[in-house]
């Protein structure tokens, strides 16, 4: 079976969902699952609500989530400090319609039918939360260019009313 090599920038292939019926799936991949991936998939799962199923892995987990990581995502309202690092399976990338590397080297199995993406994102190990705050705040940005390419929110029928819970979530 192939796999995405690193450094692989993306490997386009349709981009709604082939194998989970309406709702797509999104895998963020880093080796150890202890910072980008987790945040890139809070990010995604407050953005997007249940219009995404959300699942984050790694090849080498670590042994709890990166505490700089909570600390910045916890100052942006959302709190991962109850997630722990999961490993990464074949079965994972299968159940996904979206497979994305955090820029870490970590490389994925390859099947027909799934679009893989590489963001290029430092690694938070070791830095403290001045640092990963900006990387959380890049993992923000291109979780919502994702977003509005595979969930965007549905158009509200002419004249309806806004309600708070239309939209994604700030």
């Amino acid at each position: 079976m192939p796999w995405v090599a690193p450094g692989r920038r993306e490997m386009r292939e349709p981009l709604m969902p082939e194998s989970t019926g309406t709702k797509p799936s999104v895998l963020f991949v880093c080796v150890h699952n202890a910072g980008r991936s987790q945040m890139a998939a809070a990010w995604l799962t407050h953005l997007a609500g249940d219009r995404v199923e959300v699942r984050s892995a790694g090849s080498d987990p670590g042994t709890r989530v990166n505490p700089a990581a909570v600390a910045a995502m916890a100052e942006a309202g959302i709190d991962i400090s109850a997630e722990a690092p999961k490993i990464l399976t074949v079965d994972a990338v299968k159940e996904s319609d979206v497979c994305v590397t955090m820029g870490c080297g970590d490389t994925c199995p390859v099947f027909p039918g799934k679009r893989y993406l590489d963001w290029k994102l430092d690694d938070p190990a070791g830095q403290g939360v001045e640092a990963v705050r900006r990387i959380r705040d890049e993992i923000k940005a291109l979780v919502e260019d994702l977003i509005a390419e595979i969930a965007p929110v549905p158009a509200r029928p002419r004249g309806a009313r806004a309600t708070a819970c239309d939209g994604a979530a700030s």
